[in-house]
């Protein structure tokens, strides 16, 4: 059966004071699950305090030294996340109700139980305790994804606030990287670390003295060269940072090129993250489109011209193109517009 391979190695403890009943779940069960059992609800404490928790836990209902409702009831105050069934031959409601109230019993089984059934049933109660443990998971990523996006606000806000004149560039490259991405049919995930990567592409500039970053005309050489480092500056920054996205790697990318004239590190074609190719475009069409220190916005139709010399030499080609559908539809616009 399904479950036997499945569940083999999931720790399930049966309670019950009748050493006849505990050897017949040995016979049973001990295929399908990582069995223990315990005779009586004091000796199934002590069982579960050294080799707990357990995914499941299956009481016998009358035991005389602490019945089974008491037990899981301390069971559920012990270990929360263990899955508890009761299983008696005094199937009445009201012991049902007791149980349900006072221990927060997933299943009430009444004896005698077909061995298949109570194998189905701890397997389900084993999916149960998954489904939980994996929601609770996802509600703690969720939250910290949540406040790591307050933190790299927080960065951007900082660099904006060196530098006014890119004031809204990052939040504009990330809404146009996300949309180039989307209708690339990027996967979700992918498309959240690249919003959140180009959030921060230019974090770097925090290193940047703010003279330079505010020049008004052209930049010599020497300063351009002092920009150009922010690319690893901000890679460094989020270097080992421990999540899931190549954050720092699309920081580090996002000004290469695929012919290779790109920097900081010169990478072609292939070795440039998709990611970083993307947000290589958005960077670029929201800096042509808007004010620079040095310049006033030029408009679209200089990013258009732009991008259509450079596709397939130093930007990718099908990112390019969509960039440039988006921009004919309307969906990229000009400050202003």
């Amino acid at each position: 059966m399904a479950w036997r391979e499945a569940y083999k190695n999931v720790p399930v403890l049966m309670v019950d004071d009748e050493p006849k009943v505990l050897d017949a779940h040995r016979r049973t069960l001990r295929a399908h699950f990582d069995l223990h059992t315990a005779l009586g609800g004091t000796s199934a404490l002590e069982v579960m305090e050294a080799h707990g928790p357990f995914a499941v836990v299956v009481a016998d209902f009358k035991m005389p030294d602490l019945d089974g409702i008491t037990l899981l009831a301390r069971v559920a105050a012990l270990y929360p996340d263990t899955v508890r069934m009761i299983l008696t031959g005094y199937a009445d409601m009201d012991t049902a109700i007791r149980a349900v109230n006072t221990g927060a019993i997933f299943r009430f089984l009444t004896k005698p139980t077909d061995p298949a059934d109570l194998v189905m049933v701890i397997s389900a109660g084993i999916e149960h305790a998954e489904m939980v443990r994996a929601a609770r998971e996802l509600e703690i990523v969720r939250r910290l994804k949540d406040g790591f996006e307050q933190t790299l606000h927080a960065f951007t806000r900082l660099v904006e606030f060196r530098d006014p004149y890119t004031s809204g560039h990052m939040d504009r490259t990330a809404d146009i990287a996300v949309l180039i991405a989307e209708r690339m049919d990027m996967p979700d995930d992918d498309i959240a670390g690249l919003r959140l990567g180009a959030m921060v592409h230019d974090i770097g500039k925090v290193a940047v003295p703010s003279h330079i970053l505010n020049k008004q005309g052209e930049l010599t050489d020497a300063e351009f060269s002092i920009i150009k480092a922010h690319a690893e500056v901000g890679a460094e920054i989020f270097k080992g940072l421990g999540v899931e996205w190549p954050i720092a790697r699309m920081i580090r990318e996002h000004h290469e090129r695929l012919d290779g004239s790109g920097y900081p590190d010169g990478l072609t074609g292939d070795e440039i993250l998709l990611q970083s190719k993307i947000l290589c475009v958005a960077d670029i069409i929201d800096a042509i489109i808007t004010h620079r220190p040095y310049r006033h916005g030029l408009g679209k139709s200089e990013a258009v011209g732009y991008l259509r010399e450079g596709r397939a030499r130093l930007f990718d080609a099908k990112v390019v193109d969509i960039a440039l559908s988006l921009m004919d539809e309307g969906l990229i616009r000009e400050p202003g517009d």
